[in-house]
């Protein structure tokens, strides 16, 4: 008796699928399990499992108004095939605020997607077949992000009939028996213009309970899915009165509206085809329905995390290229204050004060344009020709008065301690200020998720965030400017401070010349010209300036100095006329090591058709970290042999001039600036997003992962 209860449970150990541990995407956890063991000549149904994190929600076969359905890229034995995913019935929830709002037909929670996997006769029991399945999900909360798995399973081959698995065998039956099925309805619908009414009748619907009745369409462009849907019953079934979407609005009314009809634990699979209406839908009165489900109360990144996020991101910032030349400004502002600690106090509140300022600003005209329905992100005061001049103007005053052609704030008299304080202060929020405005376009790690959810806040909570977002990067100087021991450590005041302030001109110099260089990639030859004329402008000002400083009242100097100045605002103004314009492509590939294409939807979605992986760049001229990305590992030998051997395709979207298109994707992808860089698969699935600071070797292993390799 005891070597047969043996038997019994090594039998049953054999029979049982081998699961392998879960897998954590990051807001997922997903693992591939199967309902039995499979039988030769049989069909097992083997589900990937999703346990979706709180606030978080994954697509339905049709996502809607956004979004992207869940991809499976099987790899099985020779023989085995795998058929469609059998989709449980979704919910539909509300993102947004109404007139603007978007239904998207998701879930929550767990969900189990079925898959039925067809096993060939030659499968030899007692030998486990190793399946894989490689997926795609896009999860979502505030922001979206694409996760990747690749799930595994040891499936068993029985040679009789296998008994479900004990843990997974009842629920994956349910799931099946619950997901949406053929029942013998009859459906109709009629449009008469964005007014779409469809009737649907049979024996499964009379005396059914309809309350919280919803019809969810295969098609994306066939309903507006935020609408509510109206429902009236009928002795022998029941009618919706939906809004249309494009199809029906633009009058081009499909052939066919095929769908799930759901009603509580139930739903049906319908397809309804045009003409007149059956009595027996309606006449008996409306049916309360249910209200369209609003997002998780639990936002998925919520407030709190958001501005941890934006705090350190602001932190990261100090360590990114973008605020490299303003480095010197804060090393020359606190060499002069080591050893007095509250004038080096008073340096740091007003450089935070200079931060914070900017920051908010910036913030709250970047608000205000979105609610205007400009399609901007951040950056944006970056994609003006003229804040381009008028900025690198400002930094060549910087660099020259650094480099002690002429003295701000102060006279040949000399001033006073207190003037020479305020002076001092200035400065100092000015540095703040000149920081913010070269360095916040470019996203630091923590950043973007932290920008995307403000996006999506009310005002209040956006400058809430942006204003942590300084704080972060004010923080370092700020600190250093408040600890006597470590201010203690510099040396003491001397005329060495002199030679480090025109050492630290040259970074300030770098500057303009990075400045000028976009402004030519936005205005080309002729803005150029303008700019490089208003910077000798604004040279020959400054030395007029220092000139009289130096000679006495020289009022001459004086004046022609103001006239030059005067000349080099009018020179910048003109290029407020200036068009930006995108930089051309198809010149840029015959230079570049890597040659690219410029990105468009179409173009992605036409090589997405063909089956190739690709590699998109969001970047933008006036983002540093872009170029140091750029030229450091997407410009290299390994990344081009890379593509090469996938058979992939390099797109840059270049976001250097203002672009709806590019901000709306950008947004798609819960970002409101660049870099941003999507690497997407050959089969079809969503995109990998790669980190913002780039090597060649991961964008290499990205392609491979992308070609299947």
């Amino acid at each position: 008796m005891r070597l047969t209860t043996i038997l019994a449970v090594l039998l049953a150990l054999i029979a049982a699928p081998a699961l392998a541990a879960p897998v954590n995407t990051g807001h997922i956890e997903a693992e591939l399990v199967a309902q039995e063991a499979a039988v030769p000549g049989g069909t097992v149904y083997v589900a990937v499992r999703q346990k979706i994190a709180r606030g978080w929600h994954t697509y339905w076969r049709n996502a809607g108004d956004a979004g992207n359905a869940t991809k499976l890229g099987w790899t099985l034995p020779a023989g085995w095939t795998a058929g469609e995913i059998v989709w449980p019935t979704p919910r539909l929830l509300i993102e947004g605020k109404a007139p603007n709002q978007l239904g998207v037909y998701a879930y929550e929670g767990e969900v189990l997607l079925p898959v039925p996997v067809a096993v060939p006769a030659s499968a030899r029991p007692g030998n486990p077949v190793p399946i894989k399945v490689a997926v795609s999900f896009l999860v979502c909360a505030e922001i979206c992000i694409p996760e990747d798995a690749v799930l595994t399973l040891d499936l068993p081959v029985s040679g009789g009939a296998a008994r479900p698995d004990a843990t997974w065998g009842p629920r994956i039956a349910r799931t099946l028996d619950q997901a949406p099925k053929p029942a013998g309805l009859t459906a109709v619908f009629a449009a008469a213009g964005p007014r779409l009414t469809l009737a649907v009748t049979g024996d499964a619907l009379k005396g059914a309970d309809l309350a919280g009745a919803w019809f969810f369409p295969y098609s994306g462009t066939v309903l507006n899915h935020a609408a509510p849907q109206a429902v009236e019953r009928g002795p022998d079934g029941l009618t919706l009165t939906l809004a249309g979407g494009y199809d029906f609005t633009e009058g081009a009314a499909p052939e066919v509206l095929a769908g799930v009809l759901a009603l509580g634990d139930r739903a049906f699979e319908i397809s309804a085809g045009p003409g007149p209406l059956p009595v027996g839908a309606a006449g008996l009165g409306p049916v309360a329905n249910r209200e369209p489900l609003g997002p998780s109360a639990a936002p998925g990144l919520g407030l709190p995390l958001a501005l941890a996020f934006a705090f350190f991101g602001g932190l990261i910032l100090n360590l990114m290229p973008c605020v490299f030349p303003i480095l010197s400004m804060k090393a020359a502002a606190l060499a002069g204050h080591a050893h007095e600690a509250k004038a080096a106090r008073a340096q740091g509140l007003a450089y935070l004060a200079g931060v914070l300022a900017t920051f908010l600003s910036l913030a709250a005209g970047l608000i205000a344009l979105k609610a205007a329905g400009a399609a901007i992100g951040w950056g944006f005061q970056l994609q003006s020709p003229a804040v381009v001049a008028a900025l690198a103007t400002v930094m060549l005053l910087v660099a020259l008065n650094l480099s002690g052609v002429f003295e701000a704030g102060t006279s040949l008299q000399g001033a006073g301690e207190g003037l020479a304080s305020r002076r001092g202060l200035a400065g100092s929020f000015l540095t703040g200020v000149l920081a913010v405005v070269v360095a916040a376009p470019c996203t630091a790690p923590f950043m973007a998720s932290a920008m995307g959810y403000a996006l999506t806040q009310s005002a209040v909570v956006s400058l809430l965030i942006f204003a942590a977002l300084g704080l972060g990067l004010a923080a370092p100087f700020v600190a250093l400017s408040f600890v006597p021991a470590l201010l203690r450590l510099m040396p003491r005041p001397g005329a060495w401070m002199e030679t480090l302030r025109h050492v630290l001109a040259f970074p300030m110099y770098a500057a303009v010349a990075w400045l000028v260089w976009v402004l030519a990639q936005q205005t080309g030859p002729i803005g150029l010209a303008n700019a490089l004329a208003a910077g000798v402008l604004v040279a020959f000002a400054a030395w007029l300036f220092g000139f009289a400083q130096r000679r006495g009242p020289a009022p001459v100097a004086r004046g022609l100095a103001a006239v030059m100045l005067l000349a080099a605002i009018a020179l910048i103004g003109l290029l407020a006329l200036e068009k930006p314009g995108a930089p051309d492509a198809a010149a840029s590939d015959e230079a570049a090591i890597v040659p690219h294409e410029a990105w468009s939807p179409a173009r992605l979605a036409a090589l997405r058709v063909e089956g190739r992986p690709v590699l998109v760049n969001f970047t933008a001229a006036w983002c540093v970290t872009c170029q140091v990305n750029e030229k450091s590992s997407l410009s290299t030998q390994a990344v081009a042999a890379a593509l090469a051997r996938d058979n992939a395709v390099y797109l840059k979207a270049d976001w250097t001039s203002r672009d709806a298109t590019i901000a709306a994707a950008l947004a798609e992808h819960g970002r409101a600036g660049v870099p941003l860089y999507l690497v997407y698969p050959a089969d079809g699935g969503a995109p990998k997003v790669l980190p913002q600071l780039l090597t060649a070797g991961l964008v290499t292993r990205a392609l491979d992962e992308a070609a299947g390799r």
